[in-house]
């Protein structure tokens, strides 16, 4: 189960009026953000020729009754995939999901949309 993704948020969409806030627009722009991100760092570090990959992931959904029939391993199954297995060693830049390189959105592809949402996030702790 996956919601769809959304653009990043900017300045002046961060909900600072918890009466306006919606979660499950937050959830997915948070999990758009977590993509983005990890292919910025991914295309940075491929640039400055570091030997570290960075991968994004849908982790798997177990922690409600949804999911109750799910076993604990398998939940964690992409997650330990994308961290431990040989097949994925030097592999940096990509999506995966059910323990196999997955096509994420338009939007988690844009490498515009990364760079720019890298920016945002360094002017914020500036």
């Amino acid at each position: 189960m996956s919601l769809p993704l959304q653009s990043p948020p900017t300045a002046k969409e961060i909900p600072l009026d918890l009466l306006k806030y919606n979660r499950l627009s937050a959830y997915g722009q948070s999990k758009l953000a977590n993509v983005l991100h990890a292919n910025e760092l991914s295309r940075r570090l491929k640039d400055d020729g570091a030997n570290i990959t960075a991968n994004s992931l849908h982790p798997g959904a177990i922690a409600t009754n949804l999911f109750r029939h799910v076993p604990l391993v398998g939940g964690a199954a992409t997650t330990c995939y994308v961290a431990l297995h040989p097949e994925v060693k030097g592999t940096t830049g990509e999506y995966f999901a059910d323990s196999n390189i997955a096509k994420g959105s338009s939007q988690a592809n844009d490498p515009e949309l990364a760079k720019k949402l890298w920016d945002f996030s360094l002017s914020l702790i500036k």
